[in-house]
């Protein structure tokens, strides 16, 4: 199949390491073009739980030494310890984790919805060839079919609701919560649909874009501010949750310690759900602060884990399924090719044939000379049924290339002298 992965992920490596290696769009996309560069496709797919590289054509080693090195270059990490957490998949191993991803399988949220437009995103600013391209365009159907033949997608379906069902755990319950949302984007619009649903007052909105900011707060009854003023809108917060896509911290210890000040002992619960994360992991250490990461979210998706099994395995059968499709599909790949060589061959033979005889065929009429070409080709056709089929037979197993390579060098295909054997004349 000559498919290779290269990843890291929430099951393998700490959200402190998985920042490190996060790309935005353009970064994916960048980074997929300057490996295709090197003859390969290339699909670049990074979110809050993982950043995979998939890879199709050239040689497996060397394309995978290339995907380390590039990740290893932009993470400013030595290639040592990122390869202590990189996982690496080959072919039909390969393919059916795609599919478990978008299934939103191998999510740390079984079922969220948010993981199939990330992988769509991924394939569209990709440099995909004919196989990442069959590949990613199944994988999505497989997710599609899972969410509307499947109930693994019920609350709470993202890592948004898994954290207004953490914030609900600390403070039992939240209505008259005030709730200060640190980015205007679709994952911070599902936090403030998920915390509004549980009684929470979205107070506040930030955004580096203030117009984006004021479009979200404004569906809400609240406020939008910058980015700059965060510090100063945190005294009458009860819960800050953190979802932008900025490179650095959006709000330090520093700026939260000052804010302490103004707060008058009421203590200040955090949830940073951003890759890299937004919130100084030293706000942790302030008195009456308490912050959590992505990966802190992990209890709470446990307890829903038990409730999804069933459909989750519903899910399963569905991805294998399409994972099927998919390897038949790459296996005719294999012997497509050849039979159709070998067609070309035989036609080539006829032809020739015919050619040799055209003296005498010209004393036939009209009528007649369709009659032989008629025949000759019924000819050919019975005598490559029955290879024809055995092949597409072997070609749903694990031997077409087998088949595929015997028929070539049996017949000669593809070599100068099986066309030199039987010259026109």
């Amino acid at each position: 199949m000559n498919l290779l992965l290269v990843g890291i992920s929430h099951r393998v490596a700490p959200v402190e390491l998985r920042e490190r290696v996060a790309l935005d769009g353009d970064e994916a996309a960048a980074l997929a073009r300057e490996l295709a560069a090197e003859g390969c496709e290339a699909v670049c797919l990074s979110t809050c739980n993982r950043t995979e590289l998939y890879l199709a054509g050239g040689t497996a080693p060397d394309v995978a030494e290339r995907a380390v090195a590039a990740l290893a270059e932009r993470a400013g990490l030595e290639e040592g310890r990122l390869r202590a957490v990189l996982y690496r998949l080959e072919d039909e191993a390969a393919g059916i984790h795609l599919f478990r991803v978008a299934a939103g399988l191998d999510s740390m949220v079984p079922g969220e919805g948010e993981i199939l437009g990330q992988v769509r995103a991924a394939f569209e600013v990709g440099q995909p060839g004919p196989l990442l391209d069959r590949l990613f365009r199944q994988a999505i159907h497989a997710g599609k079919k899972v969410r509307t033949e499947t109930a693994i997608a019920e609350s709470p379906a993202s890592v948004s609701s898994a954290a207004a069902a953490l914030a609900e755990q600390v403070f039992g319950d939240l209505t008259g919560c005030r709730v200060l949302l640190v980015g205007a984007g679709k994952i911070g619009e599902l936090a403030a649909r998920n915390l509004g649903s549980r009684g929470a007052e979205i107070a506040v909105v930030a955004n580096r874009s203030l117009e984006k900011a004021q479009e979200l707060s404004g569906r809400f009854g609240g406020r939008a501010i910058s980015l700059e003023e965060l510090p100063t809108a945190l005294a009458g917060i009860d819960v800050v949750l953190s979802s932008t896509s900025a490179s650095g911290h959006v709000l330090t210890r520093e700026d939260v310690a000052r804010a302490l000040r103004d707060r008058k002992g009421r203590p200040l619960f955090l949830i940073d759900i951003a890759v890299p994360r937004d919130l100084d992991p030293a706000i942790h250490d302030l008195d009456g602060c308490y912050l959590y990461d992505i990966d802190d979210l992990e209890s709470v998706v446990a307890e829903t884990l038990a409730g999804r099994r069933r459909e989750a395995g519903r899910a399963e059968a569905i991805v294998l399924d399409e994972a099927e499709r998919f390897r038949a599909w790459e296996a005719s790949r294999e012997v497509v090719p050849a039979i159709a060589s070998l067609r070309a061959l035989a036609e080539e033979i006829r032809e020739s044939e015919l050619d040799r005889a055209r003296a005498r065929l010209e004393r036939l009429t009209e009528a007649e000379r369709r009659a032989v070409e008629a025949v000759t080709s019924r000819i050919v056709d019975k005598l490559l049924h029955v290879p024809t089929v055995k092949m597409k037979e072997a070609a749903a197993g694990a031997d077409g290339a087998v088949y595929a390579d015997a028929l070539r060098h049996l017949f000669g295909l593809g070599d100068d002298a099986a066309s030199s054997r039987h010259p026109r004349q």
